[in-house]
């Protein structure tokens, strides 16, 4: 049996170190991948909650528009509100035209007050179930996104996936921040 030469041995363990650092590196890139891809998936779920509430609202105004004709301020804030919303691109955005359909629909609903029959019509109650319901799912897909830009970006700002993540142009994604205002879903009342 021949002995391996002192050479032989260091080219080994070059190897070896090499072939081990392509894994890690390919396993670390991979990771990175994953995680934006899951922030870009949570980044859909709000997208489609936030649709959800802005396919209801034109059935809510319409039903409020039956009780509440004279009301046209409020309805073309909530128009607009919606339109931004519907134009935003970044996070940010998307937070603030949410913000701001949120305020306009805080302000239907204390117009909605002064009308009685409005509050007992099942149409309109059914609205409200249903808004209240997608209010809940946007609260829980803005909490999931953040959860998952959370994790992503601390994992790109940690070595040594930091090397990767600034090798390969990984950048840090937009935290869903809302103001305290818009945390608290409107209150309806029905009495």
């Amino acid at each position: 049996m021949k002995k391996l030469s002192g050479g032989v041995i260091a080219l080994i363990v070059v190897l070896v170190i090499v072939v081990g650092a392509v894994i890690w590196g390919v396993s670390s890139y991979n990771n990175l991948v994953a995680l934006e891809e899951n922030v870009s998936g949570q980044s859909a779920n709000i997208d489609t909650q936030l649709q959800r509430r802005s396919d209801l609202i034109p059935n809510l105004v319409n039903t409020v528009k039956g009780y509440a004709a004279h009301e046209t301020e409020i309805m073309t804030q909530i128009s607009e509100a919606r339109a931004q919303l519907a134009g935003a691109d970044t996070m940010a955005e998307k937070a603030e035209a949410n913000e701001q359909l949120s305020g306009a629909l805080d302000r239907l609903l204390l117009i909605v007050e002064n009308y009685p029959d409005l509050k007992a019509d099942s149409q309109y109650t059914a609205l409200m179930d249903e808004l209240a319901g997608t209010e809940n799912r946007i609260s829980v897909a803005r909490g999931d996104y953040n959860e998952a830009v959370q994790e992503y970006n601390r994992t790109i700002k940690t070595f040594p996936s930091s090397i990767f993540a600034n090798l390969f142009g990984f950048e840090q994604a937009e935290y869903f921040e809302a103001s305290e205002s818009s945390e608290t879903p409107p209150v309806v009342d029905f009495s």
